[in-house]
């Protein structure tokens, strides 16, 4: 006989109107969720598929999506053909923002979802609703990219209460058209945290790191202009890191432009330093805390 583990989970799926990209973040007492749990194409929509999850929700649900039917048709297309139903959990949020979620009876308490405008929220073992009812106050609440307000909403999750049995793994899937490295696929966002006391936690490190190394979204205000003030800042830390050697006195010189191109190389900044004479903010607070000394 084959028993397979059911995880205790809650999950966010999500669209951005704006930026036409949809996104799926979720938490679990669980080993790696995000192999397991979510779905998303820049041109169908997302899924979260969980408890005693079927799998095949994720490609056949974002099939049927990218054919036109809606997020309701989709989930009642699902769960109806499917013996399993009772035991399966289910969010989807479609092209038009229209979502849906389902619950089978035979999901362990609390298990429930919330369907709202361009989003889907749902979990199962759950210390109460208040995890799901948090999770989806935080998403309708926050006026931040979508990356953010999906790790945003599991953090609400959890301090409502989140997974009664506990936490071990995260996950955040963000797709939009043309999205993934050098544009190739639709993956913005892909990260995991497998196993984990503080999967959230370290979900958020993973994702500022990420940020910094492959997103290029940076507004005006967050571009820093180098003055000697701030260039005298960067050969302080530079130099406590081992790149630099000379004076921390503001000015530029050929070593000191050596030591900032091999720190933004060998960290992968390239698409935070403008070469205009400024500098993503980020990059200087990285630095700041940075305490990798080269070798």
């Amino acid at each position: 006989m084959n028993i397979h583990p059911k995880p205790s989970t809650y999950s966010i799926v999500a669209f951005d109107r704006e930026t036409k990209a949809f996104g799926v973040a979720v938490q679990s007492k669980f080993i790696s969720v995000g192999s397991v749990v979510p779905w998303a194409a820049w041109d169908a929509g997302a899924i979260a598929t969980q408890a005693y999850a079927n799998t095949s929700y994720g490609p056949v649900g974002l099939e049927m999506l990218r054919k036109g039917r809606s997020a309701r048709e989709v989930a009642s297309a699902l769960t109806s053909g499917d013996r399993g139903r009772e035991e399966r959990q289910l969010g989807i949020v479609d092209r038009k923002g229209e979502s849906a979620t389902y619950t089978g009876k035979r999901c362990l308490d609390w298990a429930g979802g919330i369907a709202g405008d361009g989003y889907a929220a749902q979990g199962n073992i759950l210390v109460s609703g208040k995890t799901v009812e948090a999770m989806a106050s935080s998403f309708e609440n926050s006026n931040s990219d979508l990356p953010e307000r999906l790790i945003g909403a599991l953090n609400a999750a959890q301090r409502a209460g989140g997974d009664r049995r506990g936490m071990q793994s995260s996950a955040l899937l963000v797709v939009k058209k043309g999205g993934g490295y050098a544009g190739f696929n639709d993956r913005y966002v892909d990260i995991r945290v497998d196993d984990s006391r503080e999967p959230i936690r370290e979900l958020e490190r993973i994702f500022r790191l990420y940020d910094l190394i492959m997103l290029s979204r940076e507004r005006p205000d967050e571009l820093v202009r180098i003055t000697p003030g701030v260039r005298a800042d960067i050969q302080h830390h530079l130099s406590r890191l081992g790149y630099y050697s000379g004076p921390a006195d503001g000015t530029t010189s050929m070593k000191f432009r050596r030591a900032m191109a091999e720190y933004i190389s060998r960290n992968n900044f390239e698409n935070k330093a403008s070469g205009r004479g400024r500098i993503s903010r980020k990059v200087l607070e990285y630095m700041a805390k940075d305490k990798n000394r080269r070798k």
